[in-house]
């Protein structure tokens, strides 16, 4: 088969100096399948999208139905559409009451900016914070709350009145006053390293943000839809935000995000001005259906149970004395090693040998670990027993 490695070089805008250019033709579950016939175990999901694996049956007829009866037909808001509707509902009903309106975009980012236009309509603020370490897209504000420099500082001026407090300590939630709007929060933190906050912490930032009149906005773009061993990830923690943002696995491989709080929140988008935020695609009706099919799927199957039972499997068969420990929760984890350089190698290794890996932005010394829920057992353990045999024979170097 012909190759498009090279049109893919000089037509498609690259970001990085080194992409890992592999060229897939086709992809089924847990695999794919590149332009030499080679088969790879995806072990990051396209980075937590494919919740169900790749063109899952029951999402694939879900599209073609859909597209069949009608794909585009106005500017979000203003047409009844089925696939829209029947989510929304199902979010409903599967969240806490205050979480029951839902506001369709494209993606996660996008999501992250409505959510930070209705918290300022909201309170009538304009402060924010956020946390270091965190990522919440690469928008101009989700990359203003952003809590890495390296990836943000080259793109000031950002938005003014963010400011960024300590993950996991609770003695910088001072910092968070009766004027802020809201503090934007990922319940576990990916690009981090699958970084797992301490329930007290969590508890004490809910506790701060009541005394405060400050919105909580949890970000469970990576760690939501059954991915950290519960559906959504801020019921292991007994705390419930005021603002929700999901994205990637919510599609099951279609773009969508989504931003849920209240009716009465939701209300400030409609008038001083109407039309208060809009978007023409969000919750296009195939991404829609798309959705509405992965969510009953992982309902049915009750995945977040999968996720919880193949973090005991992957913590037990990745034993090494390279490996520092294993972070994260469910199917969100993170191998650690002693560099970066090890890291970089076990990752060539690993694609060498058709599993396909990869780093954290603001944790290069972790190896990424977030399958499709859809992973069994003994897939787990023999993409274990090979990270494992390729740090053998790094060791006998």
């Amino acid at each position: 088969m012909y190759s498009h490695r090279k049109l893919f070089l000089e037509n498609c805008a690259q970001t990085s100096p080194a992409p890992m250019g592999l060229e897939i033709i086709k992809a089924r579950g847990l695999y794919m399948t590149d332009v030499h016939k080679k088969k790879y175990m995806d072990l990051i999901s396209g980075i937590s999208v494919s919740a169900l694996g790749h063109a899952h049956p029951k999402v694939v007829r879900a599209v073609q139905k859909q597209a069949r009866t009608y794909m585009h037909l106005m500017v979000y808001g203003e047409y009844v559409q089925h696939p829209q509707v029947k989510t929304a509902k199902l979010l409903a009903d599967i969240l806490p009451q205050n979480l029951h309106s839902v506001y369709f975009t494209n993606s996660g980012s996008e999501a992250i900016e409505a959510a930070m236009k209705l918290a300022k309509r909201v309170t009538g603020r304009y402060e924010f914070v956020a946390m270091e370490n965190a990522y919440h897209g690469s928008t101009q504000g989700a990359l203003s709350l952003m809590g890495n420099p390296y990836f943000r500082d080259a793109y000031r001026p950002l938005l003014p009145g963010i400011s960024h407090i300590r993950f996991n300590h609770e003695e910088d939630l001072n910092q968070i006053t009766r004027n802020t709007a809201a503090v934007f929060c990922e319940t576990i933190q990916g690009e981090a390293g699958a970084l797992v906050p301490e329930a007290n912490w969590l508890k004490a930032l809910r506790k701060k943000c009541n005394e405060t009149g400050t919105l909580l906005v949890l970000d469970e773009i990576q760690a939501g839809m059954g991915r950290t061993g519960t559906l959504f990830a801020f019921e292991s923690f007994g705390v419930v935000p005021d603002i929700l943002v999901l994205a990637k696995g919510l599609g099951g491989g279609m773009p969508i995000g989504v931003m849920i709080s209240s009716a009465e929140n939701m209300k400030a988008f409609s008038h001083n001005p109407v039309l208060g935020h809009i978007t023409t695609f969000g919750g296009h009706p195939v991404s829609a259906a798309a959705t509405l099919a992965t969510l009953k799927t992982i309902l049915q199957e009750k995945l977040w149970e999968n996720a919880q039972h193949m973090e005991q499997v992957f913590r037990e068969n990745l034993k090494h004395p390279l490996i520092k420990k294993v972070n994260g929760k469910g199917l969100l984890l993170s191998v650690e090693f002693e560099n970066a350089a090890l890291n970089f190698e076990v990752i060539s290794q690993c694609l060498k040998k058709g599993l396909v890996t990869d780093w954290f932005l603001f944790n290069d010394k972790s190896l990424r670990l977030a399958p499709p829920l859809i992973i069994n057992e003994k897939q787990a353990k023999k993409a274990a027993k090979t990270i494992v045999e390729i740090l053998n024979c790094i060791q006998m170097k």
